[in-house]
C-alpha cells in the first residue's frame, strides 16, 4: 500500500505548477497589455499566484516532519469585495472595450482559475484530514475570488467586444 504522504505530495506538486502557470501567464499578459488598468490586474493576480506558491511551498516542507499538522497554517480569508473593487473598474471597462487581447487573457484566466477550483475542491473532497481538507478547500476559495473576478470583466467587456467587431445577435 502506497504511503498517504505519497497523496499529498503529488496533489502539492501539481498544485504548486498550477501556481507557476497562473504566474507565468499573468506575468507575462500584464508585461504584454498596452492600458494600465489591464496591466495592473494582471500584476494583481500574479502577486497573488506568488503568494500561493509560498503557502505551497511551506506545506510541502512541514509535510515529512509533521504530517497533517503542515497544513495548519495561519490563513487570511480571501477578501473577494476588496480585490473585486480594485479590477472592476470603470477604467479598466473602458480600456478593455473592443479589444480582442483582453478578452482572450479574460478567457485564458478564467480556464485555467477553474483548473485550479477543480484541483483544489476534488482533493479536499477527497482528504480525510481536516487540516488538509480545510486547507485544499481555503485555496480553492481563493481561486474562485479569482475565477469570479475574472468572469464578471469577461461579462462586463463582451457586449462592447462583440459590438465593436461587428457581431450582434439576432
Amino acid at each position: 500500500m502506497s504511503d498517504p504522504k505519497d497523496h499529498v505530495r503529488d496533489i502539492l506538486r501539481k498544485a504548486y505548477q498550477i501556481e507557476v502557470d497562473g504566474y507565468t501567464f499573468y506575468s507575462m499578459t500584464a508585461d504584454q497589455a498596452t492600458h494600465p488598468a489591464v496591466q495592473e490586474l494582471f500584476e494583481k493576480l500574479a502577486k497573488d499566484e506568488v503568494e500561493h506558491k509560498a503557502y505551497l511551498k511551506e506545506i510541502m516542507k512541514g509535510v515529512e516532519s509533521k504530517g497533517a499538522a503542515a497544513f495548519a497554517l495561519d490563513r487570511r480569508t480571501p477578501d473577494l469585495k476588496a480585490f473585486s473593487d480594485t479590477i472592476f473598474t470603470r477604467k479598466f471597462r473602458e480600456q478593455a472595450a473592443g479589444a480582442s487581447f483582453e478578452m482572450g487573457v479574460l478567457s485564458v484566466g478564467m480556464t485555467l482559475e477553474n483548473n485550479a477550483i477543480r484541483l483544489f475542491s476534488e482533493s479536499a473532497a477527497q482528504s480525510g484530514e481536516h487540516e488538509v481538507k480545510a486547507f485544499y478547500q481555503f485555496l480553492a476559495d481563493w481561486e474562485k475570488q479569482h475565477f469570479d473576478a475574472l468572469q464578471g470583466l469577461f461579462s462586463s467587456v463582451r457586449e462592447d467586444f462583440w459590438h465593436a467587431g461587428g457581431f450582434a445577435a439576432f
